[in-house]
């Protein structure tokens, strides 16, 4: 079988997975370690996965699925309200609700995990510098910026939200960071004003 074909049984290992780096994070877990949790072997996880990158960003995609905030915050960003403030805004109250912080600490793990070895997750994090970028950059250019204002806007925003996310599960208060979010998200309208 190739790697990364969908099958019933490769979703099922993944769930699994999901479950075990939602619970106890990325830190230390060898694949052996991640079979012996979810009841399997190496030699299954490496049939259906091809490597224990490509099992764990299986795991972390539908890890998101269950975040309803984080899965669809393009979406709404994305929308065609009127109100583009209202939808930036919007975004950090989905990225920073209460229950996404599993997910939060699952990819601050996954994060710390690929700087320590980054030509091995280089993908990953090729993937983390210009994923949610071009999706951002995509929404500003819809709102009629030139694309270099749009590009410098998203990765402002991404920057944002990331360091943002940061500052949350190190304890600070939400209010103080959604006030800090909102005097940006002005001064980013202002600018393109």
């Amino acid at each position: 079988m190739a790697p990364g074909a969908d099958t019933p049984e490769r979703r099922r290992l993944a769930e699994l997975v999901a479950d075990l780096i939602l619970q106890n994070g990325l830190i230390d877990l060898s694949l052996s370690g991640i079979a012996r949790a979810i009841g399997s072997n190496n030699r299954m996880l490496l049939y259906y996965f091809g490597s224990k990158e490509r099992l764990l960003e299986a795991a972390a995609d539908i890890a998101i699925e269950r975040f309803p905030h984080l899965d669809a915050v393009f979406d709404r960003l994305a929308a065609a309200s009127p109100d583009f403030r209202a939808r930036l805004l919007r975004a950090w109250d989905d990225i920073g609700a209460d229950e996404n912080r599993p997910y939060l600490v699952m990819f601050f793990h996954r994060f710390a995990v690929a700087l320590g070895d980054p030509a091995r997750w280089e993908e990953f994090l090729g993937h983390l510098g210009h994923g949610w970028v071009d999706r951002v950059r995509a929404v500003f250019e819809a709102e009629g910026w030139t694309s270099p204002d749009a590009d410098r806007a998203a990765t402002r925003l991404v920057a944002d939200w990331r360091g943002l996310q940061f500052a949350l599960l190190c304890g600070m208060d939400r209010t103080d960071l959604t006030a800090a979010y909102r005097d940006g998200v002005d001064d980013l309208l202002r600018r393109a004003g």
